[in-house]
């Protein structure tokens, strides 16, 4: 006899989308998160999560194959009052999404027994699913093994942790902070690289001479900058000609409430209005534009820009990548 409350999360088990989506695909098929995440489309994260849930539940079961685990329905010790709902759920189900799950699975299962290894199937989704150190922070450590830089300003360098990743591709990287608590942070974490200088100072006014930087990074600042036209004016002042500036910050958002919490004082920045700022202080901008976009709420936005500095009066601009639909995207600064 079940009582109320398990009553309660049984059909709370159940009154899922997500989930009775996964149970009606495994409920003919064992698959892999990697198979079920191309199938459904939906995030690897969410697909684990709800996996994990059937689970414990008793409505799935799971096998491991190596490195691989499948998952399927779990027939033979489905416990009775879940067995039964989901043999009413079951009958009912007439979603066309459903359908293209199935179809899908065909199409993956076909692959399985062929000759796709991995990679060929999931092309096409490849960022989707993940694969054993196949991660962001490899790739872009990988990535610096071909860049070579020369002297490079990270302004608001916080504890140096891109500095670290740059400091072995550089001539010099100088760390520029604020406070002295994080730039403290900053000489533990670099404590032994020659080609690593501190400078406690303040990005609206730089105390450097005229042309003293081949590249300057501000990634993540401006948001905390009170005047972030002139933190970028003094960036191209720093510059050397031909030199390069990087620029990452938060397009513009309505979530000031949140972003306070950690100290920002403005709500993020049009890309329109970080390219007129950058155009204002002498800067040829190569591109500037929304370039990714946080997948949990509330989706923050980032833009990324990249100028340089006229390297002579002759120097001209180099086409943008900018589509022009990112701005008009979002909203003011």
């Amino acid at each position: 006899m079940e009582n109320i409350a398990s009553s309660v999360d049984l059909l709370r088990l159940f009154g899922d989308s997500t989930r009775l989506r996964l149970a009606s695909l495994l409920e003919r098929n064992e698959l892999t998160v990697a198979e079920i995440t191309q199938i459904t489309q939906l995030p690897q994260s969410r697909v684990s999560t709800h996996l994990g849930k059937l689970r414990d539940a008793g409505v799935l079961r799971d096998r491991r194959d190596g490195a691989l685990a499948y998952y399927a329905m779990n027939d033979d010790s489905m416990p009775a009052s879940v067995q039964r709902l989901w043999a009413l759920l079951g009958r009912e189900l007439r979603e066309p999404l459903l359908r293209s799950d199935q179809e899908r699975c065909q199409a993956v299962l076909r692959a399985r027994q062929g000759t796709a290894n991995w990679p060929e199937t999931v092309a096409g989704q490849m960022e989707r699913h993940y694969s054993p150190g196949r991660t962001w922070e490899a790739t872009a450590i990988g990535m610096l093994g071909v860049i070579h830089l020369g002297e490079v300003l990270d302004a608001g360098s916080g504890d140096g942790a891109i500095a670290a990743l740059l400091a072995p591709h550089s001539q010099r990287v100088t760390c520029l902070d604020i406070s002295p608590k994080v730039l403290q942070a900053c000489r533990k974490r670099l404590q032994g690289l020659a080609n690593v200088e501190f400078v406690l100072g303040d990005i609206h006014t730089l105390r450097f001479p005229d042309a003293s930087f081949d590249q300057v990074l501000l990634l993540n600042l401006l948001t905390y900058a009170n005047e972030p036209a002139r933190a970028l004016t003094e960036a191209g002042r720093v510059l050397r000609p031909g030199g390069d500036l990087v620029v990452t910050t938060l397009a513009a958002h309505e979530q000031r409430k949140v972003t306070a919490g950690y100290g920002h004082v403005h709500a993020g920045f049009r890309p329109q209005v970080l390219r007129d700022w950058l155009t204002d202080a002498g800067l040829l901008v190569d591109r500037c534009e929304v370039t990714s976009r946080e997948k949990r709420p509330p989706h923050f936005a980032v833009v990324s820009a990249f100028a340089r500095k006229a390297s002579s009066r002759t120097d001209v601009r180099k086409p943008t990548t900018e589509t022009g639909s990112s701005a008009e995207k979002e909203g003011p600064s």
